[in-house]
């Protein structure tokens, strides 16, 4: 009887859990639903989960400036890779000092870093630094190089790191390994969890930003793929908006602005939507322990 009902109240978390689970979908489908439905339709009926009237209008007018997408999408993804990479480094570097408790200057820098999560110099400043001083103007590390180190990754990391035993830092050093052999030979392969998590936090970053690309990309051939199509939204709009005269307005009319939004969603949403099954056995582990040790 103790067996039936335990098997039972696991088959109702079961089914509790699969329903949740497709919920989740709904707005996914509602979205390519929209992408797929014409203008009227979404007007009438508002988005639904299944098209009345399948259209692939939205797309084609995306396929008119395919090469500036194409272009856009390898800036993107060149700029999600080379910071992620450097993010996680840069970053895991950072925290790997902090969680050191030979360091007798690690309560200082923590300080020090929780300061930057807390204030900060303001815009003005903080764009002549990286326009003047850094030269990033029109240039792949302006994309790169202003979000390159988060506070908030850089203490989840080291949370993780002080769950490491010391004894492992000792006995390398007895074999003669130096601080940086250390850090990249067993303090990262033993914090890929924690580093698998904060990766994926730092490309989503990286990839949904289109804030660096409108402060300090002028050259289209630099435009991130989220900043064009930022760019193409504005122009629906105004299109859309605009009643200077009667052939505007009947193209205007003809564009599918709502659509359009949603196909926007579907491009963008793509890759990011492939990387997470990847990652999702380290994201759990490494938030979990890296919110709770330490």
């Amino acid at each position: 009887m103790h067996a039936n009902r335990f098997s039972i109240s696991q088959s109702l978390i079961i089914i509790l859990i699969s329903l949740f689970s497709l919920s989740c979908l709904f707005p996914f489908i509602m979205v390519i639903s929209g992408s797929l439905s014409t203008e009227k339709d979404i007007m009438d009926y508002g988005y639904t989960v299944w098209p009345h009237h399948i259209t692939l209008d939205s797309y084609k007018i995306l396929l008119l400036g395919s090469n500036r997408i194409i272009d856009a999408y390898g800036i993107s993804i060149l700029v999600t890779v080379a910071g992620t990479i450097l993010s996680v480094f840069v970053t895991s570097m950072g925290a790997y000092v902090m969680a050191r408790r030979s360091f007798k200057y690690r309560n200082i820098l923590s300080v020090y870093v929780i300061i930057t999560m807390l204030f900060n110099g303001g815009l003005v400043p903080w764009y002549i630094i990286c326009v003047h001083y850094l030269n990033l103007k029109d240039t792949l590390w302006a994309l790169i190089l202003p979000m390159l180190a988060n506070a908030f990754n850089m203490f989840l990391i080291r949370n993780f790191m002080n769950s490491i035993p010391e004894e492992i830092n000792e006995s390398a050093k007895m074999d003669g390994a130096g601080e940086f052999k250390i850090f990249y030979k067993l303090i990262m392969p033993l914090s890929l969890p924690v580093l698998a998590t904060v990766g994926l936090f730092v490309a989503l970053s990286y990839w949904n930003d289109w804030f660096l690309g409108l402060m300090f990309v002028d050259k289209q051939e630099l435009q991130p793929l989220q900043l064009l199509l930022r760019t193409l939204v504005s122009n629906v709009e105004f299109l859309k908006s605009s009643s200077n005269a009667s052939a505007m307005q009947r193209i205007s009319a003809q564009i599918p602005s709502e659509s359009i939004k949603m196909a926007l969603t579907v491009v963008t949403i793509g890759p990011i939507v492939f990387l997470y099954p990847f990652l999702q056995r380290y994201f759990v582990k490494g938030l979990m322990v890296g919110a709770v040790k330490g």
